[in-house]
Formats: structure tokens, sequence, C-alpha cells
């Protein structure tokens, strides 16, 4: 069996580990390695946020109907490619290859045209009158870079559920999947990438240094993970150092 290569995708483009290194991936169906991914340092890391923080200077001032097209547009193309991702996640998880398109690929397709509609729908409230001649108002604008973590259990879904309404808001993200299933987030990003201005998706794999130092980063302005409580307590100390927003599951 052939062990493919799996780089990280950044700034619209596939691109191996600054240092070389990488991991290998196995089937836990089989017990077989599938493939090997990039173990991202700081470097990578840098220059991930750092295409992604570009990208949002373009991107953040984009309408809500630019912004819900792309999103459309990558749900109708993973609902075209539902096999080939199936193929992918169940290698990905060892989960049966039989229950994948209907129940994690299609969902994933709706969450996606779910955010897009909602992209549109987006409120800013006035609050009062607080001072003569003058009408206070809630303004809702993009975040800026947001960093994020998925876990093994569901790759894709999480990923969808991160990447999908941080899009459709106006922000840019940094995707740091699971190092033991990264595979269908990298191929989630290239399907998104034929939509989006490069920059905006990125993905980069790696271990816990990887991930520590995604929410370490100055450039990210919030940082989401689902992981365990224990996770969620080192990411929230460290997001205090420098007031990062902070998304916990």
């Amino acid at each position: 069996m052939s062990v493919r290569e799996l780089k990280n995708f950044v700034n619209g483009q596939h691109v191996p580990s600054k240092s070389g290194e990488t991991s290998d991936l196995i089937n836990p169906a089989n017990g077989e390695v599938f493939a090997k991914a990039a173990i991202s340092n700081d470097a990578d890391i840098d220059a991930a946020y750092k295409a992604a923080d570009k990208a949002f200077e373009e991107w953040s001032q984009t309408t809500p109907s630019e912004r819900q097209l792309p999103l459309f547009r990558i749900a109708d193309a993973l609902a075209a490619r539902a096999e080939e991702m199936a193929d992918v996640e169940s290698e990905n998880t060892g989960k049966p290859r039989s229950t994948l398109v209907e129940y994690e690929v299609m969902v994933s397709v709706d969450q996606i045209r779910f955010f897009a509609g909602a992209a549109r729908n987006l409120e800013g409230r006035a609050t009062a009158e607080y001072a003569k001649d003058h009408t206070s108002s809630i303004r809702r604008e993009p975040i800026g870079v947001i960093g994020q973590v998925t876990p093994w259990n569901y790759p894709l879904n999480m990923a969808t559920w991160k990447f999908a309404p941080a899009i459709a808001a106006g922000n840019t993200v940094v995707i740091k999947p699971s190092d033991t299933t990264p595979a269908s987030t990298l191929l989630l990003a290239e399907i998104a990438s034929e939509f989006l201005p490069a920059g905006v998706f990125n993905v980069v794999t790696g271990n816990r240094d990887s991930g520590r130092a995604m929410i370490e980063h100055e450039i990210p302005q919030m940082v989401s993970i689902t992981g365990s409580v224990r996770a969620g307590m080192e990411v929230a100390k460290s997001a205090a150092a420098d007031l990062k927003r902070v998304h916990l599951e």
C-alpha cells in the first residue's frame, strides 16, 4: 500500500513543513500507516497566520452577500465530492464507510449552507439616545484572524463548525486538526480554496507543540478549541496573557 504525504495548506496551496518533519497516520480499522503528515513548528504557524492576516485585509471588507456565495459553492462542491470525502474520512478515523456520506459529509454540507444563509442575517440594533442628537447602536464587525484546534472524533464536522461561521462573519482562519486525523480537514481546505481568496482558510498539521504555538502566537485575535477540560484551561490561561477572545468546547 502506498503511503502518501499530507502537507499543510497555506495561502491557497499545499506546502511542506519548514523542518521536513512528518508523523505517521494510522488507520484505526486495520492498524496500517496510510499517510505521513507534516509536523508544523513555530515558523510554519507563523507563515499560516501571516497569510490569514494578509487575507483579512480584503476579506473583512466584503459584504455578507459576497461571503455567502462562496460558502454555497463550497457546500455544493463538497456534496459533489461526498464519496471521495467519505473514503478519506473512513481511512482517517477508521469509521464504517457506509455511514459517512449520510451522517457526516452531507451533514457538513447542510451546515455550511446554514452559515451561508446566516451571513446575511447579522443584526445591529439601536440601543438608545443617551445624549442629545446622538444615537447609540451596536455595529457587528469581523474579529480578525481566528486560530482553531479540532479533535479526532468528527474531524470534518468539527472543522465545518469552526471555519464556516467564522468565514461567514468576515474572519479568516488557521485550523490545526488532531495530529491523528488531519486528512479530511486538508481536503476540505483544498475544496474551499476553489471559491475563497488565498489565505482565508488555512490548515496546519502537527502535534501538541504545534497546537501550543497556535494558541500563543501574537496574530490571532481569537482562539477556539474543542478538547479536554485540561486543554481548555491551558488555552484560557495562555489567551489571558494578551487578551485573546476564546471559544472553549
